[in-house]
């Protein structure tokens, strides 16, 4: 796979199925590069055995939920504005019928029981701001007052003066009138025009206030609508979240979850029968205890919440925590040794696979009496894929990447120094070698590698470089205390863990060329190469990309600054040093690309300069290339252009660094 095979890293969306299991319908996404951004349309597929036929020809469809009746399709798709708007089709095709025109666009959107309504959230943003003011410059507008202690957020920016809140509208019939984008107003002498877009008639809004609001799912009757408040903190950080009811009829919120119950609070669902279930995580007595944190299924009963899984052995965090129904059970997605597997958990909590196997589960969906089970599944060979439950998969999306070419990465684990085992891969070219090695690292760091088809690592292989490329201590998927081991250790057994990796892999495989070798890493990654090539020099080259290099300055310009560095590597001035590599880069004598974004809050800017700064003060061969208008997903979400752009910057490094014959 070269960098310019990018175009065919199709990846498939959170499915919906029908009530009775007839028919599923799913989302594609891939990178356009012609266009410059990431396309994709909704496909139906009849069960069990249909072909998938493409039910929209938007843009960039996405978030497909089917009606409870099974006749409409509900999805977003983005407005004249570039506003995600809740649009709906009948379900075997048609022209789309726009049902909202909010102008901050939509989040999350939920049918009602009934399928007569939706609620969905939406940002609201503060007059004279974001174009609500025809003509206004961004730069011309008020200063901000900011009294918080978080005021921005990575892919979106300031956060107090747009805050997200629930609004419910009426379903439109799948042949009504089409939406007309309304032209410029002819005003009547002498009036004023209107500083703000109103939303689409019939429209609600159901909160108010500065709390932001996250997520909605109607309760069993339809009533109320069930959202996670999230408020900014004005003295210290508090991840710990509330769970309330809003009542549809606009006369108030109960609360349902009291925060004091120290839970985060990720993902809320229904089911048939009216029970609510969420996954949620304990976040100790500080509030913050985030690291490695827990993640957990729970049913929410009349005396609290009840915890159905055990988070010391089933990971639910990120790719986990969404759940559905199957029967009287759910179905939850758990991370594991590089995989995501589907599981059936009882309301007793006994537990069952239901897809398992070399497979990275990304989203699901069942029938209501849960005898069809759907889910979005990347694998080796493929980014993305629609598998039916004792079945496989329903779609072959992953054969144009296979045309393009892939190599299967070979699975080891090897005691490290420690005795402790280490878990990864190492791809190597088709040939006898000696091949150039690249040590890659992962970001997070509670996070992983797993076997699909990453691109990172097919582009190295293709131009010539086996990569080696492992899970250290501090990875999620391999229980709670191997993600919690480095809490204010960071840069030592994650450092010796990779490195461990890395040796074992050039002493068992003559391929591979040990004189030559090259690291790379982005965000956690950026920071573990880093801090490597600080205390280990047989490195011919290095890529620090998108670091979180200085723990001391991160505080004040990450958007999770406020809480990140405090329990990664503590408060105390030394032991901070102590773990930093912006205060050891005068050790650094590797050769290093410093790769940024433009826009990333997460890993501020300021983190790559300083560092690259400080490297090319003393003497330090030393290059840094930053994308515009990029924030910290650029290898994952950027434009295209610049996802090709950085492949050639990373292949020109290592062909000046660390050649390939």
């Amino acid at each position: 796979m070269r960098a310019d095979h990018i175009d065919a890293l199709i990846s498939v969306g959170r499915p919906s199925i029908s009530t009775d299991g007839a028919f599923a319908v799913f989302a594609t996404s891939r990178p356009d590069t012609p266009a410059n951004r990431n396309v994709g349309q909704l496909w139906r597929i009849d069960l069990p055995e249909g072909a998938p036929r493409r039910l929209t020809r938007g843009v960039a469809d996405s978030a497909p939920q089917i009606s409870p009746d099974g006749q409409a399709v509900a999805f977003l798709r983005a407005d004249a504005r570039g506003k995600a708007q809740i649009h709906v089709i009948a379900s075997q095709g048609g022209e789309a019928v726009q049902a909202t025109d909010a102008p901050g666009g939509v989040g999350s959107f939920a049918w009602s029981p009934n399928g007569d309504a939706f609620a969905y959230t939406s940002r609201v943003v503060e007059a004279g701001r974001y174009g609500s003011v025809e003509g206004l410059d961004s730069a011309a507008e008020s200063p901000r007052r900011i009294t918080g202690i978080r005021w921005h957020a990575n892919g979106l920016g300031y956060l107090a003066d747009r805050p997200a809140h629930v609004f419910v509208v009426a379903v439109p019939a799948t042949d009504a009138e089409p939406f007309y984008e309304p032209a410029p107003a002819v005003l009547p002498e002498g009036a004023e025009a209107p500083t703000k877009r109103v939303v689409v008639a019939g429209a609600r809004q159901l909160t108010a206030g500065d709390a932001s609001y996250s997520g909605v799912v109607f309760t069993g009757d339809g009533s109320e609508v069930l959202t996670v408040p999230d408020e900014i903190e004005h003295d210290r950080r508090d991840l710990r979240s509330r769970l309330v009811a809003v009542r549809t009829d606009g006369s108030g919120q109960r609360e349902v979850v009291a925060a004091d119950r120290g839970l985060a609070i990720d993902d809320v669902f229904v089911a048939p029968d009216g029970v609510i279930a969420m996954t949620a995580a304990d976040m100790g007595e500080s509030g913050v205890d985030f690291i490695a944190p827990g993640d957990a299924l729970w049913l929410v009963e009349d005396d609290g919440p009840r915890r159905l899984t055990d988070p010391e052995t089933i990971d639910l965090g990120e790719v986990g925590s969404h759940i559905g129904a199957a029967g009287t059970d759910f179905l939850v997605q758990n991370r594991t040794r590089g995989r995501v597997e589907l599981l059936r958990v009882t309301r007793q909590g006994e537990m069952s696979v239901v897809i398992g196997g070399d497979v990275e589960v990304s989203g699901h969906a069942a029938s209501g009496t849960g005898e069809r089970i759907v889910a979005s599944v990347a694998t080796p060979e493929s980014a993305g894929e629609l598998f039916l439950a004792d079945a496989g998969p329903l779609t072959h999306f992953g054969k144009v990447l296979q045309d393009a070419g892939i190599v299967m990465p070979v699975e080891k684990e090897i005691p490290g120094r420690d005795g402790y085992p280490v878990h990864g891969w190492v791809a190597v070219p088709e040939g006898d070698g000696p091949f150039p090695v690249i040590l890659q690292i992962h970001g997070g760091p509670y996070a992983s590698y797993g076997i699909h088809a990453f691109d990172e690592t097919q582009v190295l292989v293709d131009a010539g470089y086996a990569v080696v490329y492992s899970n250290p201590r501090g990875s999620a998927g391999y229980g709670r205390e191997h993600g919690r081991s480095i809490r204010q250790r960071m840069g030592t057994v994650d450092f010796h863990d990779v490195i461990d990796f890395l040796d074992a892999a050039l002493e068992a495989d003559p391929r591979l060329d040990a004189a030559r070798v090259g690291i790379m890493g982005g965000s956690y990654g950026g920071y573990l190469t880093a801090w490597v090539i600080a205390h280990d020099h047989r490195f011919a080259g290095a890529i620090v990309e998108r670091g979180f290099l200085d723990p001391a300055s991160f505080q004040g310009t990450s958007d999770i600054g406020s809480f990140f560095g405090d329990e990664y590597v503590g408060v105390d001035p030394e032991a901070m040093a102590a773990q930093s590599p912006m205060a050891v880069v005068a050790q650094v004598t590797t050769p290093t690309l410093v790769l940024h974004s433009e826009l990333d809050f997460r890993c501020p800017l300021e983190q790559a300069t300083r560092y690259y700064a400080a490297l090319k003060r003393q003497g330090t061969d030393a290059e840094m290339l930053i994308f515009p208008g990029e924030d910290h997903e650029l290898t994952r979400s950027g434009q295209p252009r610049h996802r090709r752009e950085r492949f050639a910057a990373v292949l020109d490094w290592w062909q000046r660094y660390l050649p390939t014959v």
